[in-house]
């Protein structure tokens, strides 16, 4: 996925009235999960996106992760985007929701795995947990 398609998508995922809340709001949830996630699986997670968005995600290879709770990754992302907790709840399911479409599904697998359960209502529900009808 290019830079642009990625943008375009967390802007309609989120219904953002402009190209730049969505940069806005991408690159301050990137730079948080950089914060909260072991380095080198930020490293593998910026791998598979554009250069432009990987540079957010690069940068502490070799470290671990910060362990902060949901609350506090919502409040991070709020302060960076310069937006309410309720806004950038909604920023962080888009960014989530692209970054599903746009790596690979082991390598989501690898980064939500870096989350603990309560940040669970952060990731898109995979087609695989529905129930055939």
């Amino acid at each position: 996925m290019k830079y642009g398609e990625f943008i375009k998508h967390v802007q309609s995922v989120g219904q953002l009235n402009s190209r730049e809340e969505a940069e806005r709001a991408t690159r301050a949830t990137l730079e948080v999960i950089r914060e909260r996630i072991v380095g080198d699986e930020a490293k593998d997670l910026a791998s598979q996106l554009p250069q432009e968005l990987g540079e957010y995600l690069r940068g502490r290879e070799g470290e671990n992760g910060q362990h902060f709770d949901l609350q506090e990754f919502i409040k991070r992302v709020s302060d960076k985007e310069g937006v309410e907790p309720t806004a950038a709840i909604i920023h962080v399911r888009s960014v989530f929701a692209v970054l599903r479409n746009a790596v690979t599904p082991g390598e989501f697998e690898d980064f939500q795995a870096n989350f603990t359960s309560d940040y669970a209502e952060l990731f898109p529900i995979s087609p695989t947990s529905e129930v055939p009808a």
